[in-house]
């Protein structure tokens, strides 16, 4: 759904949802597909029941048998809420499935770790006429986002309602993305640019000797200044006998990373002599032959 949002940014696309409805509070969602309508940031056309026939027939081929549970579509950059075209849009999937879904995406808020998204069904107007509440959200699975006053002013709780998400993995896909970054043991002896090296050696030298200076200049205003002026002369300025004792660790530790990094690669990549079967290196010997 991302995936499909950005491409579509700045405007907005819209998909259908598959999946299936398992007991009266829960609808697993296992994919999506695109489809091919794209809107202004104020409305979305209408779904092409063809295209959605044909798509539906291809993804049974493929071991898709679900059904659509809801549709989605992104809000690029303006967060999380239906408009009154997304309400009559969500009306018309609801006259069809009553349980119908309707998701909220936003491509542009959304960064790694943290996907802007929610999940809207519609509240019955005949109820709110009555005087009745709707369902209120009570799982312990997931959480309710905290609404936003722009999706209070759009409708929230009064013509729609969210819905709490939760994402669910497999054992595999959990062990999957715990070592999608792990870090190996190998990568300290990866060797860096010993051109890259020598810049940043050379930055932090010319930073060691401008905190010099300052340390030199601050410890001669020490001796000169009174007590009562000391108290005021430094606030909120930096220290530079922090930052050179910072700095200079900083440096020795690369370079002795950096030193023990080409020893132990000179070492690995280096010819191994062959030795004899006493473990003497074999002498060669020049023998004249008689004729």
């Amino acid at each position: 759904m991302l995936r499909h949002g950005r491409a579509g940014v700045p405007m907005e696309v819209m998909g259908l949802m598959l999946g299936e409805f398992v007991d009266d509070f829960t609808v697993r969602v296992v994919d999506v597909f695109a489809m091919p309508q794209s809107g202004t940031g104020v409305s979305v056309e209408a779904v092409d029941p063809v295209f959605q026939t044909k798509m539906m027939d291809m993804l049974r081929q493929t071991g898709r048998p679900e059904t659509v549970v809801g549709w989605y579509h992104s809000h690029p950059g303006f967060g999380c809420w239906l408009s009154s075209v997304d309400i009559n849009t969500q009306q018309s999937f609801e006259q069809l499935t009553p349980r119908a879904v309707a998701v909220v995406v936003d491509p542009i808020q959304s960064v790694k770790g943290k996907v802007v998204i929610d999940a809207f069904r519609l509240i019955n107007p005949q109820s709110l006429m009555m005087g009745q509440e709707p369902r209120q959200s009570t799982s312990n699975l997931g959480h309710l986002n905290k609404p936003s006053i722009q999706a209070l002013i759009h409708g929230l709780n009064r013509h729609y309602y969210s819905i709490g998400i939760n994402y669910r993995k497999t054992a595999l896909e959990e062990n999957m993305l715990m070592n999608l970054h792990k870090h190996v043991w190998t990568e300290g002896l990866q060797m860096d640019d010993f051109r890259i090296e020598g810049n940043r050696n050379k930055e932090r030298l010319q930073k060691l000797v401008g905190l010099s200076e300052g340390y030199e200049k601050r410890v001669k205003e020490e001796t000169e200044l009174t007590k009562d002026q000391l108290k005021t002369r430094y606030v909120g300025k930096v220290d530079p006998k922090k930052h050179l004792e910072d700095v200079g660790q900083q440096l020795i530790e690369d370079n002795i990373v950096s030193v023990s990094r080409q020893m132990i690669d000179k070492e690995a990549s280096a010819p191994k002599e062959k030795n004899g079967a006493n473990g003497h290196a074999p002498v060669e010997m020049d023998v004249d032959e008689e004729l």
